[in-house]
């Protein structure tokens, strides 16, 4: 055994520049293989941490539709429901349009105790509710930007015209790293007040509601009995799990989603051809070598081992630095962009299929170059210029 792999050893480091120039496709290829897969998963994320005693109720038309903010009080109503918040999207732009960031009016009370993800100090909650105008901001947004507890911003409205000022209250933390803190939530009595001055038509409405149910065991029941009440109304209304609401916002960029996932696996087809191709110029060239092992006793399944040995440690040299590089360069990709991907978090299933790739790239690119040099004859082989 020893033997086997002083031979492995010796024949990936014999020609260096070429084991290098296939190290460095293998570490780009099974890298983007992973980033893309954690991009995949993280888009679901939102499906994953869904609460499953929590329903959301939007417009049956449509979710970009409103809807009264009147409806809180007769969905609280309804047999089975805890408590019910409800929140608003705002679209505002913070000095350039490329500055994009999710902006929510909420009901700040109600919904801090809807969320209890949303990781906000006492102090910060009391000054919140406090000021009319204050605002609450993510720590990744906050540490993008440099806001502070103080600091007055100012947003143009894109669905809500106008410019709207609001005051950093404080910064708020996530309870798992999949929580995002990329968002800013402001009071919607503020948007609501001064909506009916500059733009009554958009006053007293809501774009969704959160309830909370009393039992998991009761959650179709009481998204039927909602649904019930207002049904024949001018904004009858549609109420699912929050678990099957992300599902439906996902479902939207799905084809995206499935030609990420066939481009990952393109990758690593890609760098199988390119491993097979050095594997098969390698053995070409040792052929007369490994006709002499034959010649002075060994098996020709020991000379297809070194064979499969070199690939298999090639391609897991390269997997290794790959999986090692995957997570800081996550990161960094999170970074630049915070608000499309909040956390890339690269999952363990996601480590497991990049060394399961290495693997297989390792073990597919020597199976052509294995049995050529195995079945060669000892003459044929010795007469191979090497």
């Amino acid at each position: 055994m020893s033997q086997w792999l002083t031979l492995v050893a010796r024949n990936v480091l014999r020609h260096r520049l070429r084991t290098s120039l296939t190290l460095v496709g293998l570490v780009v290829a099974i890298l983007a293989f992973g980033l893309l897969q954690t991009v995949v998963k993280t888009w679901y994320a939102g499906v994953d941490g869904a609460v499953p005693s929590r329903l959301l109720t939007r417009n049956a038309i449509s979710f970009t539709l409103p809807l009264p903010q009147a409806y809180h009080k007769r969905i609280g109503a309804v047999e089975g429901v805890r408590r019910v918040t409800y929140m608003n999207w705002f679209g505002g732009v913070y000095k350039d349009p490329k500055n994009f960031f999710p902006q929510f009016a909420i009901d700040a009370a109600s919904y801090l105790d809807m969320y209890p993800e949303i990781l906000v100090s006492d102090e910060v909650r009391r000054a919140f509710l406090r000021d009319r105008r204050g605002a609450i901001v993510g720590r990744k947004l906050a540490k993008r930007y440099g806001f502070k507890p103080g600091d007055v911003i100012q947003l143009r409205g894109t669905i809500f015209p106008g410019n709207w000022e609001f005051v950093i209250c404080g910064v708020f933390d996530g309870r798992d790293p999949k929580t995002d803190t990329s968002q800013l939530f402001f009071r919607w009595d503020y948007l609501n007040e001064t909506l009916r001055v500059r733009s009554k038509a958009q006053a007293d409405q809501v774009g969704f509601f959160a309830v909370d149910v009393v039992s998991i065991n009761l959650v179709a029941e009481v998204s039927q009995a909602i649904d019930d009440v207002f049904r024949n109304s001018l904004a009858e209304t549609l109420t699912e799990t929050e678990r099957a609401f992300q599902i439906g916002f996902v479902k939207q960029t799905e084809a995206i989603l499935i030609s990420i996932r066939i481009v990952s696996f393109v990758v690593i087809f890609i760098i199988l051809a390119v491993m097979a191709n050095t594997m098969a110029m390698t053995a070409r060239e040792r052929l007369r070598e490994y006709a002499t092992l034959k010649a002075i006793g060994f098996s020709p399944g020991y000379v297809a081992r070194l064979i499969l040995g070199e690939s298999v440690a090639i391609a897991l040299i390269g997997g290794t630095i790959a999986i090692g590089l995957t997570p800081p360069v996550a990161a960094r990709l999170a970074e630049l962009s915070a608000t499309l991907f909040p956390s890339l978090i690269v999952s363990v299933n996601t480590v497991i299929l990049q060394a399961l790739s290495a693997l297989v790239v390792g073990v597919l690119a020597a199976v052509w170059p294995m049995r050529r040099a195995a079945r060669v004859s000892i003459v044929d082989g010795l007469r191979a210029l090497g």
